[in-house]
């Protein structure tokens, strides 16, 4: 059976990382993003080099026509999706909660909460068993401010990846007689593109393993809960914090 992944927000940082993993380990790859056409058609580029099948979509994973159309894209140049990786999100813009506005406040949740839930639904209808499906696998990313509450920062982005936690245990025990595991990776400090210039070198020394991380350490761990060798691992929180 070939198997097929979308990884949301694939263009850039994490999501790019594990796109091009996902096709070293035998996937074809479907690759999301919102703006920048030009850097997710180099990572397209990239996999077909490896041998791997592969396309972008461009989506707002916060617009239900969006996702229905991405996974019908799917279907008529890929297959059926035996895999998803959640990864499209945003920061949001850095402040205190009162100097936030409402609009800007429901577009952070409707991309990193309300994305999330209706492409695991996308997802669920083609792999679950009950819809005839072979079941398949969910990686969910979060964050640690989760954890941690993003004081002073972002709270709203901290409240966001909240709720990605506690859908990945509810939807795992939801879909686990579906053949369908739900996993979450929750990374702390990584070094990306998306990190203020300097933050990562300037905080890296805080964690406890004295470094950021970076973002190849969390498609390794995305790549392991898509695969067989995770076989008994679902609504799984797992850390990619360098133990902070």
């Amino acid at each position: 059976m070939n198997r097929v992944v979308v990884v949301t927000g694939g263009s850039r940082g994490l999501g790019e990382a594990t796109a091009e993993l996902a096709a070293e380990r035998g996937f074809d790859v479907c690759v999301t993003f919102r703006d920048d056409s030009r850097r997710a058609g180099a990572v397209v580029e990239r996999i077909r080099a490896l041998g791997r099948n592969s396309i972008a979509v461009q989506v707002d994973v916060g617009s239900d026509a969006d996702v229905k159309r991405l996974f019908e894209e799917v279907d008529r140049k890929l297959g059926t999706v035996t895999a998803l990786v959640n990864n499209a999100g945003t920061s949001g813009r850095k402040g205190r909660v009162e100097d936030l506005d409402g609009d800007e406040i429901l577009s952070l949740l409707a991309t990193n909460v309300c994305g999330t839930l209706m492409c695991s639904r996308e997802a669920i209808r083609r792999m679950a068993r009950r819809h005839g499906g072979s079941g398949g696998a969910i990686v969910n990313l979060s964050s640690v401010a989760a954890r941690l509450g993003g004081p002073g920062r972002n709270v709203h982005y901290a409240a966001s990846k909240g709720a990605i936690n506690s859908m990945t245990v509810g939807l795992a025990r939801e879909v686990a007689e579906d053949g369908i595991r739900v996993n979450a990776v929750i990374p702390g400090l990584i070094d990306t593109a998306s990190q203020q210039p300097g933050r990562a070198a300037e905080l890296g020394p805080t964690v406890p393993l004295g470094r950021a991380g970076r973002p190849e350490e969390v498609a390794q761990t995305v790549l392991w809960l898509l695969s067989d060798e995770a076989s008994y691992v679902t609504g799984a929180l797992v850390d990619v914090t360098g133990g902070r």
